[in-house]
């Protein structure tokens, strides 16, 4: 594990319990998935820009992080805490072209 992943998934501990609490939710959410090769669930959370029902989250340092890639493809069913309100949607990866990529989620009709 790098010093930057060693630094993330610390912080992610510390924070993940306060977006939760909704803490910082107005510009924090928690992504909540299920890794395709492991099938273990995940959490943790993101910065997120929203419009409606739909969802773009930068990803800072794309490869120095590997969550993203379960969402590469046809992506993959989530489950996100934004607003306060838990929602499930489907998430896709996009590389904007570089080294630049976000994720981008279409949110299920509330």
């Amino acid at each position: 594990m790098t010093f930057l992943q060693t630094a993330a998934s610390l912080v992610n501990r510390v924070m993940l319990p306060l977006v939760r609490s909704g803490v910082g939710s107005g510009a924090l959410a928690v992504l909540t998935y299920t890794g395709r090769r492991s099938g273990q669930v995940y959490s943790l959370p993101v910065a997120y820009r929203r419009d409606g029902d739909h969802v773009w989250i930068g990803i800072g340092a794309p490869g120095q992080k590997t969550w993203w890639r379960n969402f590469l493809g046809d992506g993959g069913p989530v489950s996100l805490r934004v607003g306060g309100e838990d929602r499930s949607g489907h998430a896709r990866a996009v590389r904007d072209g570089g080294s630049d990529v976000h994720v981008e989620v279409e949110l299920d009709p509330a």
